[in-house]
């Protein structure tokens, strides 16, 4: 079991399991056993969204001063039924004893978790396989750039689904929750990065996909990115962790930790935070540099590997707090979501400098966004929202359309709030956006299409869910992340029910949106991100 990372003082609890906060001075009592419980649970399903300290960014603040307030009942029942402004609901995911305790366990103190430096990676580096001993060649007769790398959340693994026969290729043991994978410049290897900071490097030439290196970059992460500008393909790895908070620098091609870089400092509102997490980072390929997005404290950095021992970052303010992000479809600007500021940040990579604020509706969530142009306003790129039932078009064209450029110029409306991802393709007239943390079952279970060059019409509303006809069962079964096949005419969809519950993999003709395939097999253990291989390499949306 994990050792837990978050104190508690407390008052003294029922067996029975039923936690009472005796006054708003108080705070809960819990066992050592009890403790170990809750912080593993709050690790997985809670830290993303409301900190290792609890003080919040996506999610609210969840410190004693704040929670005591509320009082036991009431932090129950959110947590059970979720809310409207995109906490999902996790009465089909927790138990009532566990709920309870959960309940409990956020109106007590939070810890301070441990460091982790470079003493730290070195020792948990592995270097599986060296270079020199793999493949001189590719090993299988596997389309690659058809290649689905699926993260199986709840089994800490990653299903490598051969796109064309829709089979399973492989599985690898990962870490948990693996957050995103990216995939090297030359297309061979595939970078993922678990939730609990175990990053891993595989190697697809072989005849199974291989695990050739991995890395502990830390207690808590999300993000990875390699290095793409021409003479340094594959040469360069960087991995951000949520905690400690900060960045390494890695061999591309062994993970071996180079260079560690904080990202503790001052917010845009000039206070300091303590825990100013890594959200996403994106690789430009005109120049040798990434774009690091520091969740808490609003900052941008421009960071130049061309010379690492000498390191030089160019620091952008934008807003609190950055999340994910895409590039427009000329891949000079990052459209980054800064979701609980209800903007979306703008940086121009040409000059370095960020190009403009964008107001939308409450906290955007793009995933990496859709691009495509507007029949009326030009070139745009789509947001969805986790606050708001609306999917955001931003103009992104200052040439050709500069009345429209930096501005929401339209917003379409959703089937329901709780949405993570909107997706199209450069071949494709369709735009697709899920809702998988509305609370409402049949939102969850559904996903909303458009007709890019009809726009004014309705979108399509087609439940996910029904058309897999997996058992029938109490867990909600989530249609997450649209993701496009290599040829842009198939759109993959995840079902994400609960961890003992028959999950699946829908795939959608994306011209007729009919149902074309149902991938079902007992390994699929909660599928949620999928990551085509072409369009991951070519940051294809």
């Amino acid at each position: 079991m994990r050792k837990p990372y978050f104190a508690a003082s407390v008052l003294a609890m029922s067996v029975a399991g039923i936690f009472n906060v005796a006054s708003a001075a108080d705070e809960a009592v819990l066992t050592a056993e009890q403790k170990a419980s809750a912080s593993k649970i709050y690790f997985e399903r809670c830290a993303g969204c409301h900190g290792i300290l609890r003080k919040g960014a996506t999610g609210k603040n969840l410190e004693p001063v704040n929670t005591l307030k509320l009082g036991h009942s009431r932090l129950a029942k959110i947590i059970g039924y979720g809310t409207e402004g995109g906490m999902v609901n996790f009465d089909d995911i927790l138990t009532k004893d566990e709920i309870s305790l959960m309940a409990s366990y956020i109106q007590t103190t939070p810890d301070t978790p441990p460091e982790w430096g470079m003493k730290d990676m070195m020792n948990s580096w592995k270097l599986v396989i060296k270079p020199e001993d793999r493949p001189k060649k590719q090993m299988n007769k596997i389309n690659l750039k058809n290649v689905f790398s699926v993260t199986l959340r709840d089994a800490g693994e990653v299903a490598l689904i051969d796109g064309d026969t829709k089979k399973i290729w492989g599985i690898v043991k990962t870490g948990y929750a693996v957050h995103i994978s990216r995939v090297s410049k030359s297309g061979r290897y595939v970078y993922v990065i678990g939730r609990d900071g175990k990053l891993d490097l595989i190697d697809m030439w072989y005849e199974q996909p291989t695990v050739v290196a991995t890395l502990k970059i830390g207690i808590e992460a999300r993000s990875v990115e390699t290095s793409k500008f021409k003479g340094y393909e594959d040469k360069y790895a960087i991995a951000g962790s949520y905690w400690p908070p900060q960045y390494v620098i890695t061999e591309g091609d062994t993970l071996k930790p180079l260079k560690i870089m904080s990202t503790r400092g001052m917010t845009v509102d000039g206070e300091y935070h303590p825990e100013p997490r890594v959200a996403s980072i994106v690789a430009t390929e005109d120049k040798p540099e990434w774009v690091v997005n520091i969740k808490e404290t609003g900052m941008i950095r421009l960071v130049d590997y061309s010379d690492i021992k000498n390191l030089k970052e160019t620091t952008i303010e934008s807003a609190k707090f950055l999340h994910d992000g895409g590039w427009d479809s000329t891949k000079r600007y990052f459209l980054v979501a800064a979701n609980a500021s209800n903007k979306v940040a703008v940086v121009d990579t040409k000059t370095g400098k960020l190009a403009a604020l964008v107001d939308t509706k409450a906290k955007p969530h793009p995933g990496r966004g859709a691009n495509f142009v507007h029949p009326k306003f030009g070139p745009v790129w789509a947001t969805s929202h986790l606050g708001a039932d609306v999917i955001s078009l931003i103009g992104t064209d200052p040439a050709k359309h500069p009345k429209e450029a930096w501005k929401v110029v339209a917003e379409l409306k959703n089937h329901g709030a709780g949405s993570l991802f909107t997706k199209t393709h450069p071949k494709s007239s369709n735009l697709w956006t899920d809702a998988p943390l509305n609370p409402d079952k049949d939102v969850a279970e559904s996903v909303s299409v458009y007709d890019i060059k009809n726009l004014d019409k309705p979108a399509e509303i087609i439940n996910i869910a029904k058309l897999a006809n997996l058992p029938e069962s109490k867990a909600v079964k989530r249609a997450v992340h649209a993701e496009y096949n290599a040829t842009g005419d198939e759109v993959w969809f995840s079902l994400w029910a609960g961890k003992t519950e028959p999950s699946a993999i829908v795939i959608m003709d994306d011209k007729t949106r009919k149902l074309k395939h149902v991938i079902k097999d007992p390994k699929l253990i909660t599928p949620t991100g999928k990551f085509n291989i072409l369009n991951t390499q070519h940051d294809i949306y």
